[in-house]
């Protein structure tokens, strides 16, 4: 028999791309990744099961997009490993264009997924143009820090 999926609330704000991160121990629901474009979303739901399937833990995502301008809870695709996902995204080292891209909107996902782990969700103009800004002059280390920096101030509140 089959285990049922819990449901999935749809994310807030405009729809973009929305992964999110089912965590049993607490029957809650975390923004994973989110960014306005598909493939960065769904690399980073590769990578992030990835590490949590070797932690131990149970994998369960939901996968939210904008269709016809509203929201729509799309089927999540089986992961892929995160050098395959990087493959299809990014095939051989002669599109660099292309992964600077790619990496430009991992920062901006992981800059957002903080920013939602702190509990802002709907930014303004000004706030987008901040984290534009950041995903632009930062590398990836440090905007993890940052993040990570964004989610212990959320756990302290």
């Amino acid at each position: 028999m089959q285990k049922q999926r819990p449901r999935c609330p749809r994310p807030s704000g405009e729809p973009r791309w929305v992964a999110m991160f089912h965590r049993p121990d607490r029957d809650t629901w975390t923004v994973g990744a989110e960014s306005p474009y598909r493939a960065p979303v769904l690399y980073a739901v590769g990578d992030m099961t990835q590490t949590l399937r070797a932690r131990g833990d149970e994998v369960t995502v939901a996968l939210w997009g904008p269709r016809d301008g509203d929201w729509h809870l799309f089927d999540t695709p089986t992961p892929k490993a995160p050098a395959a996902a990087a493959e299809q995204l990014a095939p051989g080292a002669a599109e660099p264009e292309r992964l600077a891209e790619r990496m430009t909107d991992r920062r901006h996902q992981v800059l957002m997924a903080g920013l939602s782990k702190a509990g802002l969700y709907e930014l303004s103009d000004e706030d987008g143009e901040a984290v534009r800004t950041l995903t632009d002059r930062l590398d990836e280390p440090t905007v993890r820090r940052v993040a990570h920096w964004l989610s212990i101030a959320a756990g302290r509140r």
